[in-house]
């Protein structure tokens, strides 16, 4: 979940890094597009997401595809995409290892990551990457719409929309500072990266139980090793986001916000609440209460103010058993954790042990799940 954010302050820009002494333009920043994918059952998918990027009206330097300990999937990507860059994650499985290897092979100016099964506006690069003429702007992030394969169920509040990936209300509607960008339409530049040590091992998602919160930490990892720096939500960023019918389900909601719970866990132990907390605090006694007053005045919309409440409630369940599980030992920190070893394993770990069994999703033997 990002967080929602304060106006960006008005008047002159600062200096932009785009001019000289004689009053020329130095060429705009090189963009490299990262794309991390997984499971062939995405191929469509990724296609898409691979074709969108292309079809940008300001390209991209390189597209770097990268595959996710699956090598039927490097194959047939690297036969289907001959323009791309396609690499294997040569971290830790999940989606913390794929976009540091992406990172690490990039070689442009920013770094922008679109999720293997979202679709860019023609003008997502241009939007995004537009902020970075000031020099200030370390991190720009753009809107996430769903789009609902099966519809949108009517119980499904739209303050919860982070549960599928996508942006929500409650996220500012001006260009405006944030905590962090959501990940399925976020960059960087690519520059700071050694100065933050990348995503944390063990944070983001990996085989069935969704874990998150990898741009959470790694962003206040970044204002703290610059501070004074600008993150920005540019709402006119825009990427579609496929939500297929199995997250549209009460039980992929229930699971997920208890799996946010112990992500929020994890990062609190890793930063500290305040930074940690700080825009969920905010969300929880401002954007909800209002989603609920909203909801309760139409008597039709009584389910949906009731997914608040049971989203709220077991988010908090999730939150705490990740604290337990934490303080009692029961769970080896991730990297970038205060003196934790490199694990990839740790934090799964207490998202195994604690999601309540009747929650926790069945994969086939062998066969990856839905992430």
């Amino acid at each position: 979940m990002t967080a929602a954010g304060r106006a960006a302050p008005d008047g002159p820009a600062a200096p932009a890094e785009a001019g000289n002494e004689a009053g020329n333009e130095f060429p705009a920043p090189t963009v490299s597009v990262i794309i991390c994918a997984y499971t062939e059952e995405r191929f469509s998918d990724i296609a898409a997401a691979v074709g969108s990027i292309r079809a940008q009206d300001r390209p991209a330097a390189e597209v770097i595809l990268v595959i996710d300990h699956n090598d039927a999937l490097l194959r047939r990507a690297r036969a289907a995409f001959p323009g791309s860059t396609v690499v294997p994650n040569e971290q830790p499985r999940g989606l913390s290892g794929a976009r540091n290897t992406g990172v690490e092979r990039a070689t442009s100016d920013i770094v922008a990551f679109i999720d293997d099964d979202a679709r860019a506006a023609p003008d997502w690069l241009s939007k995004l990457t537009a902020p970075y003429a000031d020099p200030n702007v370390v991190g720009v992030g753009g809107t996430v719409t769903a789009d609902w394969v099966t519809g949108r169920p009517d119980w499904f509040p739209p303050e919860f929309d982070w549960v599928v990936g996508c942006s929500y209300v409650g996220l500012p509607t001006t260009v405006s500072e944030i905590r962090n960008p959501i990940g399925a339409a976020m960059s960087f530049r690519r520059r700071v990266y050694p100065l933050v040590g990348g995503f944390s091992d063990g944070i983001g998602r990996v085989g069935a139980l969704p874990l998150g919160c990898e741009e959470t930490e790694f962003y206040i990892r970044l204002r703290r090793a610059l501070p004074g720096c600008s993150v920005l939500h540019v709402p006119g960023a825009v990427v579609h986001h496929r939500v297929p019918g199995a997250r549209a389900r009460w039980t992929y909601f229930q699971r997920r916000c208890f799996a946010e719970g112990i992500s929020k866990a994890i990062v609190t132990d890793s930063v500290g609440a305040t930074a940690a907390l700080e825009a969920e605090r905010a969300y929880v006694r401002r954007t909800l209460p209002r989603a609920v007053a909203r909801s309760l005045r139409a008597r039709e919309d009584w389910p949906r103010a009731g997914a608040v409440v049971a989203g709220v409630a077991v988010t908090a369940a999730g939150y705490g058993r990740g604290l337990v599980a934490l303080r009692t030992g029961g769970v080896a920190r991730p990297n970038g954790s205060p003196g934790a070893a490199r694990t990839a394993a740790g934090p799964r770990a207490t998202l195994a042990a604690g999601v309540p069994h009747q929650l926790r999703k069945r994969s086939a033997p062998g066969r990856p799940s839905a992430r």
